[in-house]
């Protein structure tokens, strides 16, 4: 799925970022505004991380998209348009200098640069935390949920 990221706009564009050597292997993708809206299905973000990508940066995003991006590991996290502008023309002049993201801290860096960016604080707990992983927060659980569930009439009958 991840050769198949941006394919329309890949082909409709042969200068597209994606297309380049030079941003090759690049795992944190700078966005502009709105990132990701209309992109309502999990695919989209998954095709971003089969591509290499491994975090998001950008002025903001589409909401459901932001919200299959947690489900997938993958922070998005926002930082001012100024922020974002310089950090485009930075990454344009040196493409191989990596860019760094402290979800934690909620900071992006490069090069000798570090900038304040955010992210909710309940994706960002899920995120550092390690849970969010929905699926495997619900297997760890097991025994609780069945417990849980014993005490429920619908469940273990009236």
């Amino acid at each position: 799925m991840g050769e198949h990221a941006f394919e329309d706009a890949r082909k409709q564009n042969p200068e597209h970022p994606f297309n380049s050597p030079a941003y090759q292997g690049a795992s944190v993708l700078v966005v502009g505004q709105n990132f990701g809206c209309g992109s309502s299905r999990e695919h989209a973000p998954q095709a971003l991380m089969r591509w290499g990508i491994s975090a998001v940066v950008g002025g903001s995003f589409g909401e459901i998209f932001f919200g299959n991006c947690v489900m997938l590991g993958i922070p998005c996290l926002v930082v001012t348009q100024a922020d974002l502008e310089w950090l485009q023309k930075a990454i344009s002049r040196s493409p191989k200098e990596p860019v760094t993201v402290d979800v934690e801290k909620q900071q992006v860096s490069f090069a000798d640069r570090v900038i304040t960016a955010t992210i909710p604080d309940g994706p960002r707990n899920q995120l550092v935390g390690g849970t969010w992983d929905s699926t495997a927060v619900l297997l760890e659980a097991g025994a609780a949920i069945e417990a849980t569930a014993g005490k429920l009439p619908y469940v273990a009958g009236y």
